[in-house]
């Protein structure tokens, strides 16, 4: 069996999810104060880059045990029915993040289409990560 190609396969899953733009979000943000908003990228992205402001940080490689409450990595702040938003880089990992959350049973889930960089480049609000982290690059 050959590999898939991991971008056809991103594209196919984001036709079967929720795509916002980046003032989609800012009017979600605006209007739903409950909302959870997740960066889902490494933890040396959002320090080096900074953050969405009012995201929570959730680790690609932890959101289904930190979404579980059967996991005991859980983190309360995932509801089932909970207005959830994620957003990566380029908003590649978030559609495979929307899909894996939609399979465990949230309702309603989204992503940032253009991801961080794209809220970045339409010269949005950034969170200074750096200057609140514990996290240190070790060179």
């Amino acid at each position: 069996m050959a590999i898939k190609n991991i971008f056809k396969e991103v594209e196919a899953a984001k036709a079967q999810i929720e795509n916002l733009s980046v003032q989609d979000l800012k009017s979600e943000l605006a209007a739903n104060p409950d909302l959870l908003l997740l960066d889902i990228r490494e933890i040396q992205e959002r320090v080096d880059l900074g953050t969405i402001p009012g995201s929570t940080h959730v680790p690609r490689g932890m959101l289904e045990f930190w979404a579980d409450p059967k996991s005991p990595y859980f983190r309360d702040y995932f509801q089932e029915h909970r207005r959830t938003v994620l957003f990566c880089a380029g908003g590649g990992r978030s559609v495979l993040a929307v899909n894996a959350l939609e399979n465990m049973g949230f309702s309603d889930v989204a992503h940032l289409e253009a991801g961080f960089g794209g809220w970045e480049k339409a010269g949005e609000t950034l969170e200074d990560v750096a200057s609140t982290s514990r996290w240190v690059r070790r060179k």
